[in-house]
């Protein structure tokens, strides 16, 4: 039977496509800007160039040592992110798996975290911060990472892990599996759509982040690329072309990730199951 193309349907196609574009215009914005002059992104800021120029790329590449921008961004974002997704996935097992009132107390904290803005912790933050010596360091704010990821990194793992059947782990256990070798070689794989998740949320989260390395990081060596972008702006100079630039540049390893984990991170999102 052949289905009919009703007007509802028609509506809803229609608006999911406007709702594409818009989200898609800021993509489009960066791109056509990155190869203008700054008096051609004055002249039209959403027209294509007339001429296609890639100067912008390689100045801001040498302007700001964009190889060593990344690099600052690429190890802060895979040593969190790693220490996040290893923290989160063992606590919320041990929480899920030993529920209580200590248990219960505590996933109600680490959610509770989530809804305190930062900005009401800035100050008192960055006076610790300086009195622990971790002010000006990779290894610092790293750490920070740390602390702030892990309320949300709980509670994504935390109600996926009570979907997973109880029953592998306590034959695993009835077979003399202790509870490090349980967690590593049997939970945790059956956790990988998951892991996906919250790799991805956590590394654009990071990646992207711009207040809280502004807070820790002074000096110009440890700068990551949201700084480096902000450097390109001044009370006086507003060099459009160069920030356009680079942050087509760094949209490419955050992509390239998503590609990779986009069939987990659909089955961790969508279907919050695990077959196997």
């Amino acid at each position: 039977m052949e289905q009919r193309y009703s007007w509802k349907t028609l509506t809803l196609e229609s608006f999911m496509i406007l709702l594409a574009c818009v989200f898609f215009f800021p993509f489009y914005f960066v791109i056509v800007n990155s190869f203008k002059t700054l008096s051609a992104i004055m002249l039209g800021a959403g027209a294509l160039p007339e001429v296609y120029m890639l100067t912008n790329f390689t100045e801001a590449w040498s302007a700001i040592a964009f190889p060593r921008v990344l690099l600052n961004s690429v190890i802060i974002n895979l040593f969190s992110v790693i220490g996040l997704v290893i923290i989160g996935s063992m606590a919320s097992w041990r929480l899920a798996r030993y529920p209580g009132k200590l248990s219960t107390f505590l996933l109600i904290l680490f959610v509770s975290a989530m809804i305190i803005p930062f900005q009401s912790i800035m100050i008192p933050l960055v006076q610790f911060t300086q009195w622990l010596g971790l002010i000006d360091s990779l290894h610092g704010l790293i750490v920070m990472y740390f602390g702030f990821g892990s309320a949300f990194t709980i509670f994504l793992f935390h109600g996926f892990i009570k979907t997973v059947p109880i029953e592998v782990e306590e034959a695993a256990t009835m077979d003399g599996c202790s509870d490090i070798r349980l967690f590593w070689s049997i939970v945790l794989p059956l956790l990988r759509p998951m892991v996906a998740t919250a790799i991805i949320l956590n590394s654009l989260w990071i990646w992207n982040d711009f207040l809280l390395p502004l807070l820790v990081l002074q000096d110009k060596e440890l700068r990551t690329i949201p700084l480096a972008v902000y450097s390109f702006f001044s009370l006086y100079s507003k060099q459009w072309g160069l920030a356009m630039a680079t942050l087509l540049m760094s949209i490419a390893p955050i992509l390239v990730l998503f590609l990779l984990l986009q069939k987990h991170i659909i089955r961790g999102v969508a279907s919050g199951s695990v077959k196997g």
